[in-house]
């Protein structure tokens, strides 16, 4: 009784922020519990199961979740499913030898806003299986990232790649070219909740994308406190 007690009281500090206009897309709606929910991507499957809601048997629904992987963060800890338990999760790829430097810069300024929120992660995974610790902590260093809130990730092809393309659903191919390594990869911000599912992709270098991820954050959370209160 007393965690959730905890986890409620994190949760409405963390949905303060939310400018009013949003309340309509968040919360109940008066008397009518009216709510509006981010979408969840990828495959659904009707189960076997059922729930009841006012009297009325509902099929569940099983969603395409993210599954689970094990890398490690510029420190050399290990970041799986485990260490993100309860967590929302924001993802996004990056190739530190890029032209694309902007992108986890844009990352660096929404983490900024949630970096005293216990309920928010952020991750960033490079798509180059050379990477480890000891080369990606110096731009963590410079993006000034803290290992446990935002993590800067490697780790080897064939736990990166199955990642990207099956459990993110991004692109991801590589290839070398005049001996040189060539990346192509999915350019996009994910949003996870914190049952692995996704809630939105985000375009990373487009101002309003960016705009509309750091309110579908709070969306996600106030998401939570809804769930919380109802149960689930």
């Amino acid at each position: 009784m007393r965690s959730f007690s905890i986890r409620k009281s994190l949760i409405l500090v963390s949905i303060l922020a939310i400018p009013g206009f949003l309340f309509f897309y968040l919360l109940p709606h008066f008397a009518k519990n009216r709510y509006k929910s981010l979408p969840i991507f990828g495959e659904k499957i009707v189960a076997k199961t059922y729930h009841t809601k006012r009297g009325k048997k509902i099929p569940d629904t099983i969603y395409h979740t993210v599954p689970e992987f094990s890398l490690v963060n510029q420190i050399n800890e290990t970041v799986n499913w485990t260490s993100l338990k309860g967590k929302i999760v924001v993802i996004n790829l990056f190739y530190k030898d890029s032209p694309l430097k902007d992108v986890n810069e844009n990352v660096k300024k929404i983490a900024e806003g949630y970096e005293r929120n216990p309920l928010i992660r952020f991750l960033s995974i490079s798509v180059d299986p050379k990477d480890n610790p000891s080369n990606i902590k110096p731009l963590a260093n410079n993006l000034k990232a803290k290992s446990g809130k935002w993590d800067i990730l490697s780790g080897d092809s064939s736990i990166v790649y199955p990642l990207i393309r099956e459990g993110l659903m991004l692109d991801m191919i590589y290839h070398e070219e005049a001996g040189k390594s060539k990346f192509i990869y999915g350019n996009q911000i994910v949003l996870l909740d914190n049952q692995h599912r996704i809630r939105g992709y985000y375009e990373a270098t487009n101002a309003d994308a960016l705009a509309k991820l750091d309110d579908e954050i709070k969306v996600l959370v106030a998401e939570d406190l809804r769930n919380l209160k109802d149960g689930r």
